[in-house]
């Protein structure tokens, strides 16, 4: 089975981070986000991908190139025009049944493997329970069939959201040249599923169990951040001073340094070249990039400090992302209230 993956979108509410990437490349644990995707993906045993791109394809390509050194076999197809969902997966013009997934989308292997197991249908869709379902596109689903969708319901339809995952059968192309542009100006998918529904075609809906993170927002790009970091196992290809206290897992690259004093409170990345200290305190779900320096009596909680940026002395930065390329004034305070 072939996967295709939704990578064209800019990511615009996670402005201005991606201002210069794709939200699909943003960095988490020193990898961009759909290299996880593209890793669960050959975990769940499909080797042949379709990135479908756009914006900023250029790092896309150079990062992957034809996927052999990722193991995988990568196909691009460029959508030059952002018209929606719909007409990215329209491009591909596969004959198989096939998977799609979001680039921007967490999933776990296990789930990728049930949801292909249990496809027999036009349509076999994940579906997650949440806790708001006005944010999310809304599936209604009786006896394991997808009876509605509704997107961003301001009346209580149902707590399962559509979790950006489906294998489709190649059916999903007739259903596509008969979805029309939505309220939003674009060719929804979710459109063209329910053209299938008023066809009369069985769609399934199967429910995730592992980890789900859509990163839509700052605040989901932190969730996501979190999710990964608690995978991790400690690996310490740098330098950890002595009269350093770490407590849980640190991920610590090469030619960086913790110094004397400090306090990780783990989970904790430090990419390469960084160094951190002296007596700073790193709290959980902290992730630091390259050639980065966090500087004496810093604290850090809960934040993602992008490539070659600097906080230095007595700053704090909590609940934060901070982009590439930032050079924090000593005594800086950034923390954010969820």
């Amino acid at each position: 089975m072939k996967a295709v993956i939704l990578a064209a979108g800019r990511g615009t509410r996670l402005e201005p981070v991606t201002s210069d990437i794709s939200k699909c490349m943003l960095p988490i644990v020193g990898k961009p986000l759909i290299a996880h995707i593209l890793n669960t993906v050959k975990d769940a045993g499909i080797e042949e991908i379709i990135l479908i791109v756009g914006y900023k394809k250029e790092k896309i390509k150079d990062h992957f190139g034809d996927g052999s050194n990722h193991g995988l076999s990568i196909q691009y197809i460029d959508q030059k025009e952002m018209k929606g969902t719909a007409h990215a997966i329209g491009m591909a013009k596969i004959n198989t049944d096939f998977l799609v997934l979001n680039g921007d989308t967490l999933i776990s292997s296990e789930d990728i493997n049930n949801i292909v197991k249990n496809h027999e249908t036009a349509d076999t869709r994940g579906v997650r329970k949440v806790e708001d379902p006005s944010n999310y596109g809304v599936v209604e689903v009786e006896g394991g069939r997808v009876k509605a969708i509704v997107e961003k319901p301001k009346k209580y339809v149902s707590n399962l959201a559509n979790a950006g995952i489906y294998v489709f059968s190649p059916k999903i192309f007739a259903a596509i040249k008969k979805t029309e542009k939505s309220e939003r100006g674009e060719y929804e998918i979710t459109s063209s599923i329910e053209i299938l529904i008023e066809q009369g075609e069985v769609i399934k809906g199967v429910e995730l169990q592992g980890r789900w993170s859509d990163i839509g927002n700052p605040w989901n790009y932190l969730d996501s951040n979190q999710i990964i970091l608690d995978e991790m196992d400690t690996k310490i290809e740098g330098i950890v001073e002595e009269n350093v206290t770490v407590n849980g897992t640190l991920i610590l690259g090469k030619n960086s340094r913790v110094k004397s004093g400090t306090y990780i409170e783990g989970p904790v990345y430090i990419g390469e070249n960084t160094t951190v200290g002296p007596n700073a305190f790193i709290r959980s779900f902290t992730s630091i990039g390259n050639n980065c320096k966090v500087g004496n009596a810093v604290e850090l909680k809960n934040s993602i400090i992008n490539d070659n940026s600097n906080v230095p002395h007595l700053s704090y930065v909590g609940d934060s992302i901070i982009g590439k390329n930032c050079n924090f004034g000593a005594g800086t305070l950034v923390g954010n209230l969820r």
